[in-house]
C-alpha cells in the first residue's frame, strides 16, 4: 500500500539529486540512501535490486527537478521559457556558459548582459534567466523558443530525444 507525504522543496531537490536513473521512485531512492532493501510494490517483501546502466547527473537532473506541474503556474510562454532555462542552469551551472555560443542568423540569443543582447539586434527584449548570470532574448516566437531550448539541451549534453522532451515542456 502506498501512502502520500508532503515534503518541502529542499528535501525534494535532495531526493531528486540522488536519482540513479530516470523514473526511479522516491521510495526506491530513500530505501537506497537509508540502506534498506527494496520492497515489492504488491507484497511489501524485500526484493533483489539489479542496477541499471549508470547515467550521468546531467542526463537525469533536470527531469528530476522540473515537471509540468512546476511550469503550470507560469501563465506565459516567456515565463515558462525562463523557468526552464533557470532549471537547466541550476542543474548545469558549470557548463551553462556553452549557451553563449548559440545564436541566430542575425543576432545573439544569450549573453552575460542585457546590453550585449540589445547591441546584437533590434527588439531583442532581453530578460535575465532567474537565478543565473545570463540573459536571453525573449521576443522570438514560440517555435523559435522551442528551437533555442533544444539547442541549449544539446549543448549541455542531452540526447536528441531528451532535448525534445525538454523543448516540449514549453
Amino acid at each position: 500500500m502506498s501512502k502520500r507525504i508532503e515534503i518541502d522543496d529542499e528535501l525534494y531537490r535532495f531526493i531528486a539529486g540522488h536519482t540513479q536513473h530516470i523514473g526511479e521512485s522516491a521510495s526506491a531512492i530513500l530505501r537506497r540512501l537509508l540502506g534498506l532493501e527494496a520492497a515489492d510494490k504488491v507484497t511489501g517483501k524485500p526484493i533483489l535490486v539489479t542496477s541499471e546502466p549508470e547515467q550521468t547527473a546531467a542526463e537525469r537532473k533536470v527531469f528530476d527537478v522540473m515537471s509540468r506541474i512546476d511550469l503550470a503556474g507560469q501563465r506565459s510562454v516567456v515565463a515558462r521559457f525562463l523557468t526552464i532555462l533557470s532549471m537547466l542552469h541550476r542543474c548545469h551551472s558549470q557548463s551553462f556558459k556553452k549557451v553563449l555560443e548559440i545564436s541566430g542568423r542575425d543576432r545573439q540569443y544569450f549573453a552575460t548582459s542585457a546590453e550585449a543582447l540589445e547591441a546584437s539586434g533590434t527588439s531583442t527584449n532581453p530578460k535575465q534567466i532567474p537565478d543565473a548570470p545570463y540573459f536571453v532574448v525573449t521576443n522570438n516566437n514560440t517555435t523559435r523558443k522551442k528551437s533555442m531550448l533544444t539547442q541549449v539541451a544539446l549543448e549541455l549534453g542531452y540526447s536528441q530525444s531528451e532535448a525534445e522532451k525538454i523543448r516540449d515542456f514549453l
